[in-house]
């Protein structure tokens, strides 16, 4: 009997009477042979509850049967084969068993369960090998997966990968993007003993998913995929050679250019720094056509009868490729009867030798002489010209460059950059002002200067909010301040106001983004200058690093480091989803030195810091007690985090020729963002053809893929290659590239054809999509859409004036005071500030109120800055009313008292 409880027999061995006859009775030849094993037990694994059989197969055996774990197996267990060997006529016994999962498990105590096959023979008994049955399983969680890795080209990757615990072990592969890896056909791959993945040099084709496989007999197990991102760092082509000077003759300009091509930066590696265009001043020495001197006299008239006369082409000498004088340079001209001297034949015989001697001297005096002066007059003029091309040339040495605006004629000619110096050229200098390209606002960097020295008294003054003084003179003056050196000339993007104690408000107009400047948050006596100016991300480069991506535009007020009494309120746009549970929101400040410092982590706000924000749907407002360059950046947490973006459609206005293109913006969805394309658009001659949609972008390493359908071919066909374009994913997630779009080019088979009819397909690879239907005539616009489009471009060249004073508050003053002064202190009731709150629905924010001297006063604040454009003071009078104050009766002083 077994311990086990498995049923078990033990055998008794046979005496030569009890022998079997038959087959089982050897033959007398063979009487003395021990039994061996033609077949003998081998490992097996359970898998699942699939029970294993064991096979054994002896001969010459006269019984042959199975042992488990040191117990018999019963007999009835037994499943015997009695055949005879053909070849030695000895018998041959097999012998199988079958092992169940609840055998195996029903073992305690025991390291494995084995089974053996033991045979007897007249002789004796022979055993077999031990055969080992185990339970096979793989476990479905890894012990280490593959992490996703952003590599540069030709670096080296590791991706390791620890398989589920297994019986029997796990074999591994690897895949990328669903394909099988095999080393063997790729040896830039390799794969280490202990199963990680070997990328020995990155290439842009190794950019993929890649996916551990582990698995066994029983299961097949699959990680995480890791996204390995190959990026390609731009790097710049070499400078080409210097452009002919712009002039043909005198001061003129050339160029030279490079492009970030060497290599082109891919996959969201950084572009190129510098500037990819040099121009530098010129000097071309001009052409000089020659020029007659007047005629000589005439002379004498000769023994032929003729005079002549000379000229020469020294008025002035042709020089540096100038023409050479046309015409004739003597003339002669036959003399008259009574001038001509008598014929030679009647006169020269009455000359004598001293007179031909006489002649021929007075003759070669003057020609030495005429020879003398005009060498001497060669001479001068050639000196008098050496001495004015060194002067040409030391102009050109000492001419230093001097910037130049370039005013485009026409739209397409709207990268042109200012003059910029040439690098290379140590004996000049340069003066001005480096802008990039399509850079309408400037660069604006703040700088460590000095603060602005209070006004004096009465150079400003403040009437209904209103500066009195020129804008364009405020912003001369204020760009003379080392910090507003770089101030941008539009004023499209800058507001710039003089405030004092009774605070105001700035606001750029069509881009979201205010200042609300409370009463009493400049101090008593002291009168601020202050600007709000949006950054164009590209120009600050700000450091993002992993997930990371800008949700808000860079906004810039100052000047850094005046005196504040209490927070002001700035306000602007965001592009996230605005749940705190995807996202770790970070607001960012621009320290004095130009680095990045992260000063607040949105959901962790500390009371004690002079940061503290509020996010709402689309906007965030920032309560700050000092003044600088600020951004808003969030870091995705999962997958689940998303961007909101904002698909723009724009076509030519005027369609003349059989081709029309498409232009769909992929942009943040921030207002200030959407002005930039807007003005653009208008200068290339753009129209919005569509009304703008919102797409949530997740952080999900795929692309965004658009396409267009249903388009009637009868009339049009698309003129691309491929059936979609896609725009990179780290492309829109890290905001590398600005005005991100793709142009969809059609072709109509007629000029008459003026309708279209689409679907504008839009998406992000694996995941959800939208469609939208585009109908519309290609030869007008409809009213509503031209009208909106001009109002938008309109609007966005408006310059807001900064209200100052009473005018920029919907609470008057004195309301105000009254309103704090009953509501700050605490009421057993619950009446006073917090109630104020709670009907505002502002209670996340209670100890951020409680931590200042006049709780009410900020809430108030943050009424203002939320309701500047909606506000109903009426709604606030009907809620203090509903806090049971009687001073809700305060709203209808009349303006004389406020």
């Amino acid at each position: 009997r077994s311990i086990t409880g498995v049923k078990t027999w033990t055998p008794l061995p046979l005496r030569p009477s009890q022998e079997h006859t038959g087959p089982t009775t050897l033959p007398a030849a063979f009487s003395d042979l021990l039994p061996h094993f033609q077949v003998e037990p081998v490992d097996e694994y359970i898998v699942k509850n699939k029970p294993v059989t064991l096979t054994c197969r002896s001969t010459p055996a006269t019984q042959i049967y199975f042992k488990c774990n040191g117990e018999w197996v019963h007999q009835d267990d037994h499943l015997i084969e009695r055949t005879v060997d053909p070849a030695t006529a000895l018998p041959v016994m097999q012998v199988t068993i079958d092992i169940t999962r609840q055998q195996v498990e029903k073992i305690f105590g025991l390291d494995e369960y084995w089974c053996q096959c033991v045979a007897w023979s007249t002789t004796g008994t022979q055993k077999s090998q031990k055969a080992y049955i185990r339970i096979a399983y793989l476990r479905k969680n890894f012990e280490e997966e593959p992490q996703g890795k952003e590599v540069a080209l030709d670096q080296e990757v590791l991706l390791r990968c620890h398989p589920p615990e297994g019986v029997p072990q796990a074999e591994v592969e690897w895949q990328r993007n669903e394909d099988v890896i095999d080393p063997a056909s790729d040896p830039n791959f390799f794969i280490t003993t202990d199963h990680n993945l070997v990328i020995k040099k990155a290439r842009l084709a190794d950019t993929g998913n890649y996916t551990c496989v582990a698995k066994n007999i029983v299961a097949r197990r699959k990680s995480t995929s890791a996204t390995v991102l190959v990026y390609v760092n731009g790097g710049w082509s070499t400078w080409t050679t210097w452009s002919s000077c712009s002039a043909v003759c005198g001061r003129g300009w050339q160029k030279r250019s490079r492009s970030c091509t060497n290599p082109t930066p891919l996959n969201g590696g950084t572009s190129c720094e510098g500037q990819n265009i040099q121009k530098s001043a010129c000097v071309a020495t001009c052409p000089v056509d020659g020029g007659w001197s007047e005629w000589s006299k005439w002379s004498a008239c000769g023994a032929d009868c003729s005079m002549w006369r000379s000229r020469e082409c020294t008025q002035p000498s042709p020089g540096t490729g100038g023409k050479d004088c046309q015409g004739l340079d003597l003339q002669s001209l036959n003399c008259t009867s009574e001038q001509c001297p008598q014929s030679e034949c009647t006169t020269t015989h009455i000359l004598g030798a001293e007179d031909v001697a006489l002649y021929v001297g007075m003759v070669a005096v003057a020609l030495c002489l005429t020879l003398l002066l005009i060498v001497v007059v060669l001479v001068y003029r050639r000196k008098k010209e050496g001495l004015d091309a060194d002067v040409a040339d030391s102009s050109i040495l000492t001419t230093g460059f001097q910037p130049m605006g370039i005013k485009p004629s026409k739209p397409e000619n709207s990268h042109l950059l200012t003059i910029q110096p040439d690098l290379t050229t140590t004996t000049t200098s340069y003066q001005g002002t480096l802008r990039s390209r399509h850079d309408t606002t400037g660069k604006f960097s703040m700088t460590n200067g000095p603060l602005l020295d209070p006004l004096p008294n009465g150079s400003h003054t403040l009437h209904n909010g209103k500066l009195n003084s020129d804008p364009a003179e405020f912003v001369s003056r204020l760009s003379t301040q080392s910090y507003f050196k770089t101030l941008p000339r539009d004023v499209a993007n800058t507001s710039y106001g003089t405030f004092n104690f009774l605070g105001g408000r700035l606001t750029i107009p069509n881009t979201g983004i205010s200042l609300l400047i409370p009463p009493e948050a400049i101090p008593r006596g002291k009168i601020y200058e202050i600007y709000l100016t949006v950054q164009r991300k590209e120009d600050l480069r700000l450091p993002l690093a992993g997930c990371q991506t800008l949700l808000s535009p860079v906004v810039s007020c100052g000047p850094p480091g005046v005196v504040l009494s209490r927070p002001v309120i700035l306000s602007m746009d965001h592009c996230s989803d605005a749940c705190l549970d995807n996202w770790a929101v970070r607001l960012k400040k621009q320290n004095y030195e130009g680095a990045w410092e992260d000063v607040l982590l949105m959901g962790e706000e500390l009371v004690s810091e002079p940061y503290y924000c509020q996010l709402e749907a689309e906007t965030c407002r920032l309560f700050s007690e000092q003044l600088g360059t600020f951004a808003l950046v969030g870091e995705s947490l999962h997958m689940g985090a998303a961007k909101r973006l904002r698909l723009v459609l724009f076509s030519d206005a005027y369609c003349s020729t059989l081709e029309y293109n498409i232009r769909v913006y992929c942009m943040d969805d921030t207002q200030d963002v959407f002005k930039e394309v807007m003005q653009m658009e208008r200068q290339l001659g753009g129209r919005l053809i569509d009304e703008p949609h919102v797409l949530l972008f997740k952080d999900s390493y795929h692309n965004l893929r658009l396409s267009i359908h249903d388009m009637p071919l009868a009339h049009w066909r698309s003129k691309l290659l491929a059936g979609y374009q896609e725009i990179p994913f780290y492309h829109i997630w890290n905001g590398s590239q600005r005005y991100l779009h793709c142009t969809f080019t059609l072709e109509r088979l007629s000029l008459s054809t003026c309708e279209l009819t689409c679907q504008l397909c839009v998406w992000q690879v694996e995941g959800e999509g939208q469609s939208f239907s585009l109908d519309f005539n290609i030869a007008k616009v409809t009213l509503s859409i031209t009208a909106r489009s001009e109002a938008a471009a309109d609007y966005a060249a408006t310059v807001i004036q900064p209200l100052a004073g009473p005018s920029a508050f919907q609470i008057p003053y004195l309301i105000r005071q009254k309103i704090c002064s009953s509501l700050d202190a605490p009421c057993p009731n619950g009446a006073d500030w917090r109630m104020l709150a709670q009907r505002l629905k502002l209670e996340r924010h209670m100890s951020f109120f409680a931590s200042k001297a006049s709780p009410t006063s900020v809430i108030l604040d943050l009424w203002e800055a939320q309701h500047f454009h909606s506000g109903n003071i009426n709604q606030l009078a009907t809620v203090m009313a509903d806090i049971g104050k009687q001073e809700a009766m305060i709203f209808l002083v009349s303006d004389g008292e406020c």
